[in-house]
This record gives C-alpha cells, sequence and structure tokens, in this order.
C-alpha cells in the first residue's frame, strides 16, 4: 500500500511539478521563489495526501496562496525600503507611473484574484476553476468579469494620472 502511494505520489510529482513551477515564475518573476513555492504546495500536499481528494487544485491554490504571501512580502520590504532612502521621499514611487497587471492582480479581493490566477495565468478552463474554488460556472464567470473591469479601471485612473 505503502509502495502504491509513493509511487503514485510520484508520478503527481513528475508530471505536474513542472507545469507549478513554470505558473509560479511568471507570478514572481524569479526562478529561485517559484521553485520554493512549487516545492512548498508539493510538501503541503504530502502532509495531507490521503485527505485531498484533488491532488492538482489543492497545489494550484496552496501555490497561489504562497504567492499571494510573497506579493506581500515583497511590498512590505519595498515600503521599508522607501522609508529608509531618503529618495524615495522625494520623487514618486514607480507603480503610480508605471502600472503593473500582476500589481493589480495582487490588489484583488481574494474572491477575484484566485479565479484570474488559476484561469489566465494556470491555463486552467473554468469548469475547472469552479470546482478547484468550490463556486459555480456561472459565479466564477461574475467572479472572473468582474474583476476584469477592476482592473480595466485601475489601469485606466493610472494611464490618465500620467498622461
Amino acid at each position: 500500500m505503502k509502495r502504491s502511494r509513493d509511487r503514485a505520489a510520484s508520478e503527481l510529482f513528475a508530471a505536474l511539478y513542472p507545469r507549478l513551477a513554470g505558473w509560479c515564475r511568471r507570478l514572481v518573476d524569479d526562478d529561485e521563489t517559484a521553485h520554493e513555492i512549487a516545492s512548498e504546495a508539493f510538501t503541503r500536499l504530502w502532509a495531507r495526501w490521503t485527505a485531498v481528494e484533488e491532488p492538482r487544485g489543492f497545489l494550484y491554490v496552496t501555490a497561489a496562496n504562497l504567492v499571494r504571501d510573497h506579493w506581500r512580502k515583497v511590498e512590505r520590504e519595498r515600503r521599508a525600503m522607501r522609508r529608509a532612502t531618503s529618495e524615495a521621499a522625494i520623487r514618486p514611487h514607480a507603480e503610480q507611473s508605471d502600472p503593473s497587471v500582476r500589481l493589480l492582480v495582487q490588489s484583488l479581493p481574494e474572491r477575484l484574484r484566485v479565479p484570474i490566477l488559476l484561469h489566465y495565468y494556470a491555463d486552467m478552463p473554468i469548469r475547472e476553476v469552479s470546482v478547484l474554488t468550490g463556486r459555480k460556472e456561472g459565479t466564477v464567470k461574475a467572479d472572473l468579469h468582474a474583476a476584469r473591469e477592476l482592473l480595466r479601471v485601475h489601469l485606466r485612473r493610472s494611464l490618465d494620472s500620467t498622461i
């Protein structure tokens, strides 16, 4: 039993790790951090191996949460650096003049951010996002629409302020 469970875990790792790490890489823009996040997601899956019904979904949702934590940590570090340097107080910070879609996605509420990350960044179909998030397909579609509208408004506002 343990041998077959280990084999299944090994096969799952071989099948999903490269894609999960690549997805994380696009989100955090750093190879080492992406591999750390993907590895941590698998570690958390192994800890709950017998209780997880949908391993792929568990991995992506866990990784999305770890990416969010990474983004928060990076933002805290940026704020600390801005406070620590007098130069940052003199000139406007880059996010105001150069809106980043990643920063805008990061700012979305979790209810909207997770479907965006799974659908657009992990290329999952709406049906799969629905299963992974436990929401109806219509709700996922509505959340994706609401998230796109919020992103559009924020991006337009950011671009208008630079002109």
